[in-house]
């Protein structure tokens, strides 16, 4: 299939390239901005680019978006939705019957445990509110043709190699010896190898017709504690054990924070949302997925060394 992917440059779009390439699909890539791999210049928030964009397509897949932690609803609204809105009725202008989209396990909320697919979407800022509006344009456009096909991926945390993110970030901290514990770290996390991801993506282009939504994560879920356990075990010096502070007074220190920036107009990288986040139990159920008959090709383990690896090689 002749296969557009909105979103190619980046850390998943470079790697999905690449898998719907090994799947012999014929790809075009398009980012907003320049990155690793080659794509054509193209903003998903120009609807008549767009619409050229997917002359001859036989299917899009949907990754652009603002990185999570991008402050402001109007950038994820202006991307993530108007370029839903975009992207379908691109769709319907071209004869385009099949969609995927990579939404975000952030569409549940906070502190919902092994969530399905089927669970109530409870987003908890501008970034899941918006993957969650897409989500139901993207539906809507399903529902609206017989024919057409649609593939929703919600993937937890994403890491990798030369990416982002939280997982990065976190790595880099304890490497740096500037991480703090907040909480007891018993909460648990549901994390997804970039390169994992990609395969998944990429293999259900080939499924059967209607409407698929996915939960993508790679186990077993690790809780914070143990995830920094098998980080700092990795590292070539594990360094001094990472000092702890109680989740009450980390809290009360964000919303201090909050008000501060409310103050000042201007927007800290710490508050509470960012404590509550990291505190947060954050689980995802994947039978859905493992019933496709996937099988992940790199484990979690070495999908860590790996990141490990990159992270401390450096740009």
């Amino acid at each position: 299939m002749k296969i557009a992917v909105i979103g190619g440059s980046g850390h998943i779009g470079t790697r999905l390239v690449a898998a719907l390439a090994r799947h012999g699909h014929d790809v075009r890539a398009y980012a907003t901005s320049a990155g690793r791999g080659e794509a054509a210049p193209l903003d998903v928030r120009d609807a008549d680019a767009l619409t050229r964009a997917l002359t001859g397509a036989d299917g899009a897949i949907n990754l652009a978006a603002p990185p999570p932690d991008a402050r402001g609803a109007a950038l994820h609204d202006a991307v993530t939705v108007g370029g839903a809105t975009n992207l379908v009725r691109a769709a319907a202008a071209n004869g385009v019957a099949r969609l995927a989209f990579v939404s975000t396990v952030a569409v549940y909320g906070l502190d919902a445990p092994l969530a399905r697919e089927d669970a109530p979407l409870a987003p908890f800022d501008d970034y899941g509110r918006a993957k969650a509006r897409a989500e139901s344009i993207y539906a809507a456009w399903a529902a609206a043709g017989a024919n057409r096909d649609l593939t929703i991926v919600r993937p937890s945390a994403v890491f990798g190699e030369h990416g982002g993110g939280n997982v990065r970030a976190l790595i880099d901290h304890l490497a740096r010896e500037r991480f703090v514990m907040v909480g007891d770290g018993a909460n648990r996390k549901s994390i997804a190898y970039v390169g994992n991801l990609a395969d998944f993506v990429a293999a259900r282009l080939d499924a059967a017709a209607g409407v698929q939504v996915y939960n993508y994560a790679d186990k077993p879920d690790l809780s914070t504690r143990e995830l920094i356990a098998k980080i700092r075990a990795l590292l070539p010096a594990p360094g001094r054990e990472p000092a702890h502070v109680p989740y009450a007074l980390a809290l009360a220190g964000g919303y201090a924070c909050d008000a501060l920036a409310a103050l000042v107009r201007r927007p800290f990288a710490l508050g509470s949302a960012r404590v509550r986040k990291f505190r947060a139990e954050t689980t995802v159920n994947v039978d859905a997925a493992l019933a496709t008959g996937f099988v992940a090709r790199v484990s979690l383990d070495e999908a860590l060394s790996r990141t490990v690896a990159s992270v401390l090689k450096g740009p």
